[in-house]
C-alpha cells in the first residue's frame, strides 16, 4: 500500500441517458439519470483507494449543498480531503453528461465558476507523507509551481501527470513529472494519427520520461528509453465509457507503485478500463 496524493478538481456529475445521442434542436426523453461525484483526479483516487492504496484528494470545494454529494461519496471510499480549500461563496464544479446508451459515449458540458486549487494552499502540505503524487494537467501556472516545488525539495517522490485536454502552455508540465499519461485526444489535437508516431516525438523530446498513450478503443502505448509499447483493447460492451481514462490512469499508477513492467502496466490499465465501461460508474 502506498500513500498517493491527487490534485485536481472534484465535481457534481448529473448524467442523463439517452437512446442515441440528439441531433441539434431535437426534443428527446431522457430514459434515466443519476447525480454522481466525479473530476479527474478525484476519480483516480477512488480507483486507487479501492486497489488498496491510501489516499489523498487536494483541491477546491464551496460550503453548498451539492458538495455534500462529493464529500460523502469521498468518506465512503475512504479518501482523504483534509487537504481540500473550502470556500465560502460559489458553486461546486458541475458537468451535464449525455449518456449514449447505443455506443456507451459520453458528451460533457461543464460549468466552474470556482477558482483553481492554489500554490499557497499545496504549501501546507507536508509532502513527506506521501510515495507518489499524481497531478491532472489544469491551472498550469500554480500546477507547475506545486510540481516544481516537489521536484526540488522531495526529489524522490514520485509524480506523475495526466494530459487529457491541450491548454495554453500545459507542455511546461512535463518537464517536472516523471510520468507522463497523455490522451489520444491530446496527442490528435497536436496532429498525431497513431500512438506509436507521437509516443516516439514525445520520447524525442523527453528522452528521461516515462510515457504513456491511452488510445480510446483501440488499446494504449508507451515508450521508455525509446522502446515502444502497445497493448490492444479488451474487446467488450461498452454500458458507461464515462471516466475510462481516470481508471487507466489510475491502473499505471498502482501497477508502477507494484515495480510491475511497462507491459503488465499496459495490460492491468487496460483491463481496468475495459471492465469500468462495462458498468456504470467507476467501481
Amino acid at each position: 500500500m502506498a500513500k498517493i496524493l491527487c490534485v485536481g478538481i472534484a465535481t457534481l456529475d448529473i448524467v442523463n441517458e439517452v437512446a442515441s445521442y440528439p441531433s441539434e434542436d431535437d426534443e428527446i426523453r431522457i430514459l434515466a439519470q443519476d447525480q454522481r461525484r466525479g473530476g479527474n483526479a478525484a476519480n483516480t483516487s477512488v480507483v486507487l483507494s479501492q486497489l488498496g492504496h491510501q489516499c489523498y484528494w487536494a483541491g477546491t470545494l464551496v460550503n453548498e449543498i451539492d458538495c455534500q454529494i462529493i464529500l460523502d461519496d469521498f468518506d465512503h471510499y475512504q479518501i482523504n480531503y483534509e487537504y481540500c480549500q473550502f470556500l465560502a461563496q460559489g458553486k461546486v464544479p458541475t458537468s451535464y453528461i449525455i449518456l449514449n446508451q447505443k455506443t456507451g459515449s459520453r458528451t460533457i458540458s461543464h460549468y466552474r465558476d470556482l477558482p483553481e486549487y492554489s500554490f499557497d494552499e499545496f504549501k501546507k502540505i507536508n509532502l513527506e507523507l506521501f510515495d507518489w503524487l499524481h497531478f491532472e494537467g489544469r491551472n498550469i501556472e500554480q500546477t507547475l509551481k506545486m510540481m516544481t516545488y516537489a521536484k526540488q525539495h522531495y526529489p524522490k517522490l514520485v509524480i506523475s501527470l495526466e494530459l487529457e485536454k491541450p491548454r495554453e502552455n500545459i507542455e511546461h508540465l512535463i518537464e517536472p513529472a516523471d510520468i507522463i499519461i497523455f490522451s489520444k485526444h491530446y496527442a490528435q489535437t497536436l496532429g498525431f494519427n497513431s500512438a506509436q508516431d507521437f509516443c516516439h516525438n514525445m520520447g524525442r523530446m523527453y528522452s528521461n520520461k516515462i510515457i504513456f498513450c491511452a488510445w480510446g478503443s483501440s488499446g494504449a502505448a508507451a515508450l521508455v528509453s525509446q522502446k515502444y509499447y502497445w497493448q490492444d483493447a479488451i474487446p467488450v460492451e461498452a454500458i458507461d465509457t464515462l471516466a475510462a481514462g481516470d481508471v487507466f490512469n489510475a491502473g499505471i499508477i498502482d501497477q508502477k507503485i507494484k515495480q510491475q513492467t511497462i507491459k503488465q502496466c499496459l495490460t492491468n490499465a487496460c483491463r481496468l478500463a475495459a471492465q469500468k465501461c462495462t458498468h456504470k460508474g467507476i467501481v
